[in-house]
């Protein structure tokens, strides 16, 4: 299956606005959140189990019933969120992918901390 960065970037704003401290979300809480709702059953675990191998949330876990449920942002799930929460920073960093060429993990990573610090340093002056 092909990475869909927008349906990483919702899965993790899901993830963010359903979890606390004492609650973890599950597929049947998930599945339901309308930022969730264009995509399949199957294109959301797929990519839950992408957002987990990449570090990015914490204690994914699959049960045999075909349920799942996530426990929270990593730290790092959390600075990257944070890098791609406005509408502005998330369509510069895909507009940059598309030109270098690439919408993996690593590099929407890579890229959105870049257009942070390019955002920064426009800011200060630099």
């Amino acid at each position: 299956m092909k990475l869909n960065s927008d349906c990483v970037r919702d899965i993790l704003i899901a993830i963010e606005d359903s979890t606390n401290f004492q609650e973890a979300i599950n597929n049947n809480q998930l599945e339901t959140l309308d930022v969730i709702n264009p995509y399949t059953s199957e294109e959301i675990l797929y990519h839950l189990r992408q957002l987990s191998w990449a570090g990015l949330i914490q204690d994914f876990d699959c049960y045999a019933d075909g349920g799942y449920s996530i426990l929270d942002l990593s730290p790092k799930g959390h600075e990257f969120l944070n890098n791609i929460r406005s509408d502005e920073n998330w369509n510069r960093t895909k507009k940059l992918a598309s030109k270098v060429g690439s919408h993996s993990l690593s590099a929407l990573q890579q890229i959105a901390s870049g257009v942070i610090s390019a955002t920064i340093n426009h800011y200060l002056g630099y």
